[in-house]
């Protein structure tokens, strides 16, 4: 069987994040696209919110577990029982977009007793959602489901019961939500995990270090993993790839993009910044901040900003908030370096790709997923994780060569184009869901 031949129906799942740019909706809708350009018939199907890209949004306008329903189902029962038609107006996206416009708290820490029962399928407090999916896909079943993550897969085992469908999970930062679950939510989440494990044929991770960590978090059996490659659409990089070199200019900036939240590491590119500041060869160096800020990490961010402005540095920083395309691209071109320095393992890394597609070179710790886009790429200078000397000690290395800099964001650059494009990420990704079909073909042989 071969993907553009037979173009078989694939449902996939995403999870919106409210008006948040979320890294993983981005990937999802990128990978859609660029699989319906290799000719698999796809639908991206958003849960809880409609996703936020700033590309072309693929998903369609329809929402299942829609958030606003799914949070009533949980808190109060007599919206369990409710007719379809107010479960309509309740999951309307319009509806959706309105209430989660501005924020929407999506802290594990207070979600802990809804993830459970989400997780909990049929037998959760949204059991209405899950048969709701179910009869849909019914009418017009996929050959295949993929799930953005394993969060969203309480529904798994039933679909499979009625359905049979062959499924696939990609994990791209599961544990960071579950780690920050309270007792005993974490536990019974990742018990409720492992049992819907047994029932997803595939999962998909990014990187290899990942894929070794993560099936032993969740204790998942390694042998149906697959590491596929993390790619971007490329159309708007190209202005990049026709600059010679970088504008010049008194100032070298050095820029964060990444949700604002202490997971992300922003706290160590600081410390790095005001230790830098203070040395006479760093006058120039400016320090540029952008993403997404939600409520629960707003006393977090402030503490940052206040210990930069107490250390004297309140002109030689800004901060831009969370940027559209055209936004974005107009920040990667005023950097000269780029950094986002996580706490966690990081399963993806797309804005150090991101970074790299316009010729800017990355700093990144030596953990997760950014060793190996480091070896695919060349465009990325290792530091030790959690380490603020190191992370102090590789930023100026690269402040006082402007060669080296410019070597780095030309390798990484033509990596990025080469290794870590769109169509190399579907291509791949298209082969692991060819195989997982052909496999739920043979069962079908054999039965």
């Amino acid at each position: 069987m071969h993907a553009n031949s037979e173009k078989p129906k694939i449902v996939y799942l995403t999870a919106g994040a409210g008006g948040m740019f979320c890294g993983s909706c981005m990937h999802d809708n990128s990978l859609s696209r660029s699989l319906a350009k290799t000719g698999w018939d796809i639908q991206l199907i958003p849960t809880y919110t409609p996703i936020r890209t700033d590309e072309l949004n693929a998903s369609v306008d329809q929402v299942f577990f829609g958030g606003i329903n799914v949070f009533l189902q949980q808190k109060i029962p007599f919206f369990r029982w409710l007719p379809a038609s107010l479960d309509r107006f309740l999951d309307n996206p319009k509806l959706i977009r309105r209430v989660t416009a501005k924020a929407m708290d999506t802290d594990a820490k207070t979600l802990g007793k809804l993830a459970v029962s989400m997780l909990k399928g049929v037998d959760g407090n949204q059991r209405k959602e899950v048969r709701r999916i179910c009869q849909w896909l019914e009418k017009n079943p996929p050959r295949l489901m993929v799930f953005s993550n394993i969060l969203i897969g309480g529904c798994i085992e039933e679909i499979k019961t009625q359905l049979g469908l062959p499924i696939v999970v990609t994990l791209q930062g599961d544990d960071v939500f579950l780690d920050s679950l309270q007792e005993p939510f974490r536990s019974q989440a990742l018990a409720r995990i492992a049992e819907i494990g047994k029932h997803v044929d595939a999962f998909i991770v990014h990187s290899g270090s990942y894929r070794d960590y993560i099936s032993k978090y969740l204790k998942l059996d390694a042998e149906k993993f697959y590491v596929t490659p993390l790619g971007l659409e490329l159309e708007d990089f190209q202005q990049f790839r026709r600059l010679q070199q970088r504008t010049s200019k008194n100032e070298l900036s050095i820029g964060y993009l990444a949700r604002l939240a202490p997971e992300k590491g922003l706290h160590y590119l600081v410390d790095a910044f005001i230790a830098l500041k203070k040395d006479p060869r760093f006058e120039l160096l400016r320090l540029r901040i952008a993403g997404w800020l939600g409520p629960q990490d707003k006393e977090y961010a402030e503490s940052l900003f206040a210990k930069l402005d107490d250390a004297g540095l309140g002109s030689q920083y800004e901060y831009i908030g969370a940027i559209e395309r055209e936004e974005k691209l107009e920040f990667l071109r005023s950097l000269d370096l780029f950094s986002v320095p996580t706490e966690f393992l990081e399963p993806k890394g797309l804005y150090a790709l991101e970074a790299m597609a316009a010729g800017v070179p990355v700093i990144a710790p030596d953990h997760g997923a950014f060793p190996e886009l480091a070896n695919s790429t060349g465009g990325i200078r290792l530091f030790a994780a959690r380490d603020v000397e190191s992370l102090t000690q590789c930023i100026a290395n690269l402040a006082n060569d402007k060669t080296l800099r410019s070597q780095l964001g030309q390798r990484g650059q033509a990596g990025v184009f080469e290794h870590r494009n769109a169509t190399v990420m579907a291509r791949i990704t298209g082969d692991v869901l060819v195989e997982v079909l052909e496999k739920q073909s043979e069962i079908e042989i054999d039965a």
